[in-house]
């Protein structure tokens, strides 16, 4: 059975105290939790070459929040993919709604990052979702397909081999909220199939998260359903008893 992947989400959270309670927590936490499940954090950046040096367990992966498409270059405040590489990251979050909302991040911004991080050897944890007036005038699906074609059109057919697609609906985020585990199991059927005839690559492999209110009380319900690789957690993972528990029962549904 394949490991599930947890992705901590922190967004602009932590600081020096935190980041070291939470590294402390998790290097005396017990190491037969982390077996069975994939772990990526993704503290703010300033955090992640430090806790990539101190948390001893080599199996937890670190992901950035953000990136620039460019390499170098006159961009006051940006961050490349090369100094990504440098800290110890391995994954790229992009797409996120909060972005697209505040940064005013577009599809077409959003494909060249993504091109840029497959450039540099890193993994795109790509974010995709509809607003809830989207969802009540039925548009899920071709909101979804529209995020995923401009990928598709920046960086070939060949583009989501070896990435990560997180199915966020945006009215989930935050509020307590979410599809029911049916609903969204038919959702990433929906995004696994179409993705696979979009490409020429039958063979592409690529993960599906779902984001969106995920909380120690309906992960094991979620988890459960088959199109569904993992989830991409929010403020759960900033409590770390409550962040322990979603590992717990995802490690120990691996183990059935």
């Amino acid at each position: 059975m394949n490991k599930k992947i947890v992705i901590a989400n922190w967004k602009l959270n932590g600081d020096q105290t935190f980041v070291k309670d939470f590294i402390k927590k998790i290097n005396s936490t017990q190491k037969k939790i982390f077996e069975n499940i994939q772990i990526i954090l993704s503290p703010p950046i300033i955090y992640i070459n430090y806790m990539f040096k101190k948390i001893n367990n080599k199996k937890i992966f670190f992901a950035s929040q953000n990136v620039d498409y460019h390499d170098k270059g006159a961009f006051t405040g940006e961050i490349s993919p090369y100094m990504i590489n440098e800290i110890g990251a391995k994954y790229v979050i992009l797409g996120h709604s909060e972005r697209r909302k505040n940064h005013f991040e577009n599809n077409t911004l959003i494909a060249k990052k993504f091109f840029s991080i497959k450039k540099n050897n890193l993994i795109p944890i790509l974010c995709i979702g509809e607003t809830k007036k989207e969802k009540e005038k039925g548009l899920t699906k071709e909101v979804l397909i529209n995020q995923i074609n401009q990928i598709f059109l920046t960086c070939g057919n060949d583009a989501f081999n070896k990435t990560f697609i997180a199915y966020e609906p945006i009215w989930a985020i935050g509020t307590g909220k979410n599809e029911s585990p049916n609903n969204i199991n038919k959702i990433m059927k929906f995004i696994k199939n179409y993705i696979m005839q979009k490409s020429l690559n039958k063979n592409i492999k690529f993960k599906l998260q779902y984001g969106g209110s995920v909380s120690d009380n309906n992960v094991h319900k979620i988890i459960e359903e088959k199109y569904i690789d993992g989830v991409l957690v929010g403020s759960a993972s900033l409590n770390y008893k409550i962040f322990l528990k979603i590992l717990k029962k995802i490690s120990f549904r691996e183990k059935k």
